[in-house]
């Protein structure tokens, strides 16, 4: 299997949940890290935490619905002279269960914004600085192919980024970048507080779980074709 040692990650949303999971395990593996998020104070602590593995961090807060915001970051990622090998895009919200007669616009405006402008913007900045044998790992989420009643934006944002996904990997499989979705079901993060407070975490996947998930996908040949990944709880369903 490759080796990630030494390879150059960015994680978005990489200061809780799966986000910090992925920047976790790929610090295990020894990849370096480019690592963002809106709270500095929490991407301050998880930095200090992974440069005890000896890997290089660079923590910068970023909103991915911002192209300033992600300009700023990418001058900083081009300031450290070295490819980006992976791009975790990770960063993601949720609303809370409301109807589509019921649903705030600016609440629509924000969930797609967060989950589908956001993916394309931190997408198109990283092409520049990645080359062949690159990887996008795009984390979506079974809402990408199912549809759950009340959630018309979360679903609308997953389903636009899947067909997002599918289309930046044909247009970079000549290029030599892979592209691939990974598409988790329920798992027990914060998210769950906006999406269904009182929901059976017990019967979820952890946020580890998924990270490794991710980090297999990376460490298969590059030769080899992984265009989706779909995991869900082993017991029951939500």
């Amino acid at each position: 299997m490759p080796d990630l040692s030494g390879r150059l990650a960015l994680v978005t949303g990489a200061n809780r949940g799966i986000g910090l999971a992925i920047a976790r395990a790929l610090a295990r593996e020894g990849c370096n890290l480019v690592l963002t998020g809106r709270d500095e104070r929490a991407l301050a602590k998880t930095r200090l935490e992974l440069e005890k593995l000896r890997v290089q961090v660079l923590a910068q807060s970023c909103d991915v619905r911002s192209p300033e915001s992600v300009d700023h970051l990418f001058a900083q990622v081009r300031a450290l002279r070295k490819p980006l090998d992976i791009l975790i895009n990770n960063a993601g919200i949720a609303h809370p269960n409301r109807t589509v007669a019921d649903l705030p616009y600016p609440t629509w405006m924000e969930v797609i914004d967060t989950n589908l402008n956001g993916l394309f913007l931190m997408t198109q900045a990283a092409l520049a600085v990645m080359k062949r044998g690159s990887t996008i790992l795009n984390n979506l989420s079974v809402a990408a192919e199912r549809t759950f009643p009340g959630l018309a934006a979360y679903n609308a944002s997953k389903h636009g980024a899947l067909g997002f996904t599918d289309t930046l990997r044909e247009e970079l499989r000549p290029k030599g970048i892979r592209v691939i979705a990974l598409l988790a079901g329920a798992t027990d993060t914060e998210i769950w507080q906006t999406l269904w407070p009182k929901a059976p975490r017990r019967k979820m996947m952890s946020a580890e779980s998924v990270a490794q998930t991710a980090v297999d996908a990376l460490r298969l040949p590059e030769n080899t074709t992984v265009e989706k990944i779909v995991i869900r709880p082993s017991i029951g369903t939500l």
